[in-house]
């Protein structure tokens, strides 16, 4: 079977990880995937901000949980954590932003490392305190948040794929 679909097939999700930072070189590749992207007429309305400092994942795991009125970490101990943003002024701003997370979940399994994504990243930027960590970051511009990607290496077995649904595809 070809590397790429192989690697689509199996990826899964994680929501459990060790303490341990994934590499240099493996950030690098997986961000430079990201980076590739297919987006709406190669405007690349996406941006992508890669967090491994404990104290900044640490507040985004707290106002991430506070969207959904929990107590836990929602990052599930991730060291890394990559925000997705992408810029409202383009039309096709959502699907870039997707399209960025995709190639990041893809690009961490091809290179060792599991991922997951992580929702509520439009509420936590659209909330005063997430606005004001874009403008200390630099990041100037009507951008929403997409979504969060984990990074890491999995505590324990990757989860086994789910059964593929009925009537999934349609050809005519």
């Amino acid at each position: 079977m070809n590397e790429v679909i192989r690697s689509l097939k199996e990826r899964r999700s994680v929501r459990a990880y060790r303490e341990e930072q994934i590499s240099e070189e493996q950030l690098r590749a997986i961000l430079e995937a990201g980076t590739y992207a297919p987006s709406g007429m190669g405007r690349q309305a996406a941006i992508m901000v890669a967090i491994q400092d404990k104290e900044t994942i640490a507040r985004l795991s707290r106002m991430n949980a506070a969207v959904m009125g929990a107590d836990m970490d929602p990052f599930y101990g991730a060291p890394t954590v990559v925000v997705v943003l992408a810029d409202r002024s383009h039309f096709t701003w959502f699907e870039d932003g997707c399209l960025v997370m995709g190639n990041l979940m893809n690009a961490a399994y091809a290179v060792g490392v599991d991922s997951c994504w992580i929702h509520r990243a439009r509420e936590v930027f659209a909330s005063e305190e997430g606005q004001a960590m874009l403008k200390a970051w630099g990041i100037e511009g009507d951008y929403v948040g997409i979504g969060n990607c984990i990074l890491g290496y999995r505590a324990g077995n990757l989860p086994e794929a789910k059964p593929r649904k009925e009537n999934y595809i349609y050809r005519v």
